[in-house]
């Protein structure tokens, strides 16, 4: 999902959509990407949106990546289940992973965490950092499952997902704009298998600031753990 306008980071999104930006000096969707194929992934829909050009253009036709990349278009901010949806009007058959395309997570995790849900009616990533707040909900988990969305715990949702019939089914279902989480919860409440699946810490960029602190060692010629020569 590479859609949204990011408006946290602006003024920096007013000229370049979020995906695009770099994390340790590589722009995150490509960081993405090249985690997808190392889990196995074959294709991609791209779900582009503002700025779409721009991020279209970096993933190309995913050759360079080691995958097929199909963009598919969202014509204006309606939600993340809808994004999903315009992926399956695309071609996109589930059960699939879902990921928001301006995170990086820790290598290995993505693979690791298709392997944990393969089976299940849908899974959601949890993770301990960053944990829940602004943005960020808690997730309640029993016996490896998601039992609620919301209230307070120490892990919170990371942006990946998969989504299965039971999921995909559900699809906005609620009040534009239409997201992803209230179809997990339509799906629970329907008694579906949502598996809780942790992994390790996710970097992203919210505001301007994150920019310098995600970027410093690269700018800095330090790698993480170096030190000044």
């Amino acid at each position: 999902m590479a859609a949204g306008e990011g408006r946290r980071l602006r003024p920096l999104t007013e000229r370049w959509p979020k995906p695009v930006l770099p994390i340790d000096g590589r722009p995150v969707l490509a960081t993405l990407l090249r985690e997808l194929a190392d889990a196995g992934a074959v294709r991609v829909f791209l779900v582009t949106g503002y700025l779409a050009e721009q991020v279209e253009r970096l993933a190309g036709d995913g050759s360079a990546f080691g995958l097929e990349v199909a963009a598919v278009r969202q014509p204006a901010v309606l939600g993340s289940a809808d994004a999903v949806a315009r992926a399956i009007a695309g071609g996109a058959r589930p059960p699939f992973l879902v990921s928001a395309a301006d995170t990086v997570y820790r290598s290995g995790d993505v693979g690791a965490f298709a392997a944990a849900a393969a089976g299940a009616d849908g899974a959601i990533a949890v993770r301990r950092d960053p944990p829940p707040g602004p943005g960020r909900r808690a997730i309640q988990v029993e016996a490896g499952r998601v039992a609620a969305i919301g209230g307070s715990g120490s892990l919170s949702g990371a942006p990946l997902w998969l989504v299965g019939e039971a999921v995909a089914a559900r699809l906005c279902l609620d009040n534009e704009p239409y997201e992803l989480e209230n179809a997990f919860l339509a799906a629970i409440d329907a008694g579906a298998t949502i598996s809780a699946i942790e992994i390790g810490t996710t970097r992203d960029l919210t505001y301007p600031a994150d920019l310098v602190g995600e970027n410093f060692p690269y700018t800095s010629g330090l790698e993480a753990g170096g030190s000044a020569a």
